[in-house]
């Protein structure tokens, strides 16, 4: 926990966001790879606490896209306003006044991830309701462009370093094969992907699948990545059944075309 003190970026953030607000605490968030997070609580004037979470695009993400916490800012909006299960998004800030990178200011859900469901089926059939809602969120009407496509970036990983395939990973095996078939053909149209739907990015509260988090890899594109990414991460957790179960459930609502999926 950081000591407060009253000329501290995070004390002119309040009085930037929550005027005659007092800052309580400042506390750091573990997980984040992409960017750095840093919970905060403030007093307000009626004496009600709230928590908030400063949320950093690391260099290397903002290199790669620099309108990162732009566009991040943005997407929750739009999920909010859509009625998907995702944090808040209050306040956005590209000046470098306060902090010197871009930043945006996002709700603090009370919740955790979980790894050790008590009902299994119960857990795996939350995470595929979320997941094809996400999907079914109708895109024609609104304009994501800032979001990547995820056919030019994956066209693009795949071309990559094609003479350094490393062995341990069977790499020269899934290059050869991912050529031969690239590229994919896409038999449903375009979907609000979040890119890494996997247990550590949702949150829990009493069994029960609160929050969607971490939305910097979000793009446009192919919903079967999105299952595949989960798959995986299904069945290294939680184990082959969970994994099936986990489809089963996802598929009952999508009706895909899963011929592709081993790709």
């Amino acid at each position: 926990m950081s000591i407060v003190t009253t000329d501290s970026p995070f004390a002119q953030l309040v009085q930037q966001i929550a005027p005659h607000s007092k800052l309580l605490r400042t506390w750091p968030l573990q997980g984040g790879i992409s960017a750095q997070m840093t919970a905060f609580a403030i007093e307000q004037p009626d004496g009600q606490t709230q928590k908030m979470i400063v949320r950093q695009p690391n260099a290397e993400t903002l290199h790669r896209y620099p309108q990162a916490a732009a566009n991040e800012f943005n997407l929750l909006q739009f999920t909010q306003a859509v009625g998907l299960a995702t944090q808040n998004a209050y306040y956005l800030d590209e000046s470098g006044t306060i902090f010197a990178t871009p930043y945006l200011v996002i709700e603090y859900i009370e919740g955790k991830p979980e790894f050790a469901p008590v009902h299994l089926t119960t857990f795996t059939r939350q995470c595929a309701t979320h997941l094809a809602r996400i999907h079914q969120v109708d895109i024609t009407q609104v304009d994501l462009s800032f979001l990547p496509n995820q056919a030019v970036e994956l066209t693009a990983l795949i071309g990559q370093h094609a003479g350094n395939r490393h062995a341990a990973f069977a790499e020269g095996r899934l290059r050869d094969t991912l050529a031969v078939a690239w590229p994919l053909p896409q038999r449903k149209a375009s979907v609000l992907r979040h890119g890494d739907f996997w247990p550590g990015n949702l949150l829990w509260q009493n069994e029960e699948l609160v929050a969607v988090i971490d939305w910097e890899d979000a793009q446009l594109g192919d919903p079967l990545t999105d299952l595949a990414i989960s798959r995986l991460d299904m069945l290294c957790i939680f184990g082959v059944e969970a994994m099936q179960s986990f489809t089963q459930h996802y598929q009952a609502l999508m009706t895909l075309d899963l011929s592709t999926l081993p790709y």
